[in-house]
């Protein structure tokens, strides 16, 4: 997997002061994307061991919040079993004092199902799509669409993204079959609030 930048500080994408990886390669392409350069998976540097001690480097400092992971596109298979090996070990050394946000052009509904047994069939068992979605705390989903775009929302670009609060929606999902067929979800609002809404 290669990314095209990590940043050691960070506002714009999620809650608080957080490190960010931006990975590379995207085949959604949306119009007026604002990382072109990154759908090309060849773009950038590889992400090797250096690239993760970096991060956790970062994420040990207490100011830090968490982590956000954007692209390019983290679900592409190309980079997505190596984010789900990654974000199980960030998960190990900081259990939940830190979070970890992650942006993709997909919805939730076309992440989950199907795609994680095709992932599990072809990887002996193993799905980094899985992984991801169950180690990381809000799932912001969408295309970015720019007939829909606002400069007024946060952590997003256009209306049609959803802040999704993942461990929520799962726990939801477990307790709810209607809710899981339905793909009704828990919106993330902030630490303290968060509302469900139909797909």
């Amino acid at each position: 997997m290669n990314y095209g930048e990590i940043k050691t500080y960070d506002t714009a994408n999620g809650e608080g002061v957080r490190v960010t990886l931006f990975v590379s390669g995207c085949t959604r392409h949306c119009p007026e994307c604002h990382n072109k350069e990154a759908w090309d998976f060849d773009f950038g540097k590889k992400f090797t061991f250096k690239e993760k001690e970096l991060i956790k480097d970062c994420l040990r400092k207490d100011y830090i919040s968490g982590l956000s992971i954007l692209g390019g596109e983290p679900f592409e298979h190309k980079n997505v079993q190596c984010l789900g090996r990654f974000v199980e070990e960030i998960r190990e050394e900081f259990k939940d004092t830190k979070n970890i946000w992650v942006y993709s052009g997909y919805k939730l509904d076309e992440l989950v199902g199907t795609r994680i047994k095709k992932e599990k069939f072809v990887n002996y068992g193993y799905s980094g799509t899985e992984s991801l979605l169950h180690n990381c705390d809000v799932l912001v989903d969408g295309e970015f669409i720019i007939k829909q775009k606002d400069i007024s929302l946060k952590f997003r670009g256009s209306s049609n993204q959803r802040l999704i609060n993942l461990k929520k929606t799962f726990d939801l999902w477990k307790k709810d079959n209607n809710a899981k067929k339905n793909h009704e979800v828990i919106l993330w609002e902030n630490l303290a609030e968060s509302h469900s809404c139909l797909l």
